[in-house]
């Protein structure tokens, strides 16, 4: 058997003959003693000993909870220490270990639940017992109790979707697909306090989607660019699927690794919960301020293109009946639905709402009308370009969508006058990302959309009043 042992004293004895006597063999020397250091074998055995791989990352974040994730090289155990910032003097709290295992790619989720509402906490990992030193810091932020104090506090939530990280020895031939990963230097620099991941956060290839080895793989590959690593672990990060980070492209309920995919998904990201009433998925919601948030599953439910038999769906009856529902519950002044592809968009192309199950959409609509739910905005991704779409049927309540696409990935312009319900001047095509500001006292909400490039620059903007929305 070929063992690093035997390989280590074959190259040392082949170089570092008794009889070296001239410069070019100690020349020769070194190079091999440098590709023995670089070996596979070699450089496996120094990363034995458990270090951090990506992270950490901040995750959802409640009242009395914050949820944390890291990921480390090895088996290991993990933990995270975390007192009020700016308070030397405040308590030193810790939270419950966790090991971390091969099976869930060496991922550990953390709880935080000894904070105070509307404290923000500065937080160091452990490893083993180690303290990691980070050269960002790593901060979080419990929720803010106001309601029946204050007026709701305002915030600045980030979107975006289309992640796509470069990978030479897996990617087709050809131009790179990935690129402008500076992006991830510029949401960092937003001092957002939320980030939405709107789907295809990872892009699994046909060498990933069909095993939990290619799974784990190609998220640990995406996670852990140096770039993303100051943006994770200073705000709160949620996330929705798209087909990408779910299976083949284009894919549906038929995909026969979806619960391997669900696996990984639950093992990377902190997300409030996953699935309803026991049918798998990632259907989650939560709230930030006056604001709700609804984060669908445009995959799990749904149907094949190709089948012309059945009822064709998206979301699927159950997760449908669980929106409307939510939504005519919540007193949110912006109610924001979180969904892979494109819910208003006209456009009969690609995977967009109106193409997958046209009439499964038209009853969502016309039941948010008949329902009286006022503040609606899909967020949505997928299309590689983005832009707003606004219906308002006669006598009904305006509602919108916000496409934001891509942060990384190829783009692709639009679908041109397709879309009937684009709202002018709002398309973009290239890398981008969109921030949500919401400010203003309780009874006159305002959302500001702003647009941005890879490098932060404004390129189109949109402000919405909340009574705005709930005007027939």
């Amino acid at each position: 058997m070929f063992t690093h042992s035997t390989l280590s004293n074959n190259l040392l004895c082949l170089s570092c003959s008794q009889n070296l006597q001239s410069s070019m063999r100690h020349f020769l020397c070194l190079i091999l003693c440098t590709c023995l250091l670089t070996h596979p074998a070699f450089t496996q055995k120094r990363a034995s000993k458990p270090g951090l791989q990506s992270g950490p990352m901040v995750g959802a974040s409640e009242m009395r909870e914050v949820k944390l994730w890291a990921q480390t090289t090895s088996e290991a155990t993990v933990w995270v220490e975390y007192q009020q910032k700016d308070q030397p003097a405040s308590e030193l709290y810790r939270t419950e270990a966790v090991r971390t295992s091969k099976e869930h790619a060496f991922t550990a989720h953390l709880v935080a639940d000894r904070v105070q509402p509307g404290r923000d906490y500065e937080a160091r990992l452990y490893i083993d017992g180690k303290p990691i030193a980070l050269p960002y810091p790593f901060e979080f932020h419990a929720r803010d109790l106001w309601q029946w104090r204050t007026d709701p506090p305002a915030f600045k939530a980030v979107i975006g979707s289309c992640a796509y990280f470069n990978d030479t020895l897996y990617d087709r031939p050809g131009k790179v697909y990935g690129g402008d990963y500076e992006i991830f230097s510029s949401i960092a620099g937003e001092d957002a306090d939320l980030m939405l991941w709107l789907g295809d956060n990872v892009y699994f290839n046909e060498a990933d989607w069909n095993t939990r080895t290619g799974m784990q793989y190609r998220y640990t590959r995406s996670r852990s660019y140096a770039v993303l690593q100051p943006l994770l672990a200073q705000l709160s990060h949620y996330a929705i699927w798209d087909d990408h980070d779910y299976g083949p492209n284009d894919g549906d309920r038929s995909f026969v690794h979806k619960n391997l995919a669900l696996e990984a998904f639950q093992d990377f990201w902190a997300n409030p919960s996953y699935g309803i009433g026991g049918q798998g998925g990632i259907v989650s919601m939560f709230s930030w301020s006056d604001c709700d948030f609804f984060l669908l599953d445009d995959r799990w439910f749904r149907s094949p293109y190709l089948r012309t038999t059945g009822v064709r769906e998206m979301l699927g009856q159950a997760q449908v009946e669980w929106l409307l529902d939510g939504l005519r519950n919540s007193q949110a002044n912006f109610k924001f639905v979180c969904v892979g592809g494109m819910v208003l968009s006209t456009a009969n192309v690609f995977e967009n709402y109106i193409r997958v199950a046209a009439e499964e959409r038209n009853r969502l609509l016309a039941a948010i009308q008949a329902e009286g739910i006022s503040g609606v905005i899909f967020l949505t991704g997928d299309r590689h370009h983005t832009e707003m779409s606004r219906w308002k049927p006669e006598g009904g309540l305006p509602v919108y969508d916000l496409t934001v696409s891509p942060l990384t990935s190829g783009t692709y312009p639009g679908d041109g006058d397709a879309n009937t319900l684009i709202v002018p001047g709002s398309e973009y095509v290239g890398h981008n990302y969109a921030t949500l500001s919401v400010t203003g006292p309780r009874l006159d909400r305002t959302l500001q959309i702003v647009v941005k490039d890879q490098a932060g620059k404004q390129v189109w903007q949109e402000s919405l009043r909340a009574q705005s929305l709930q005007q027939r």
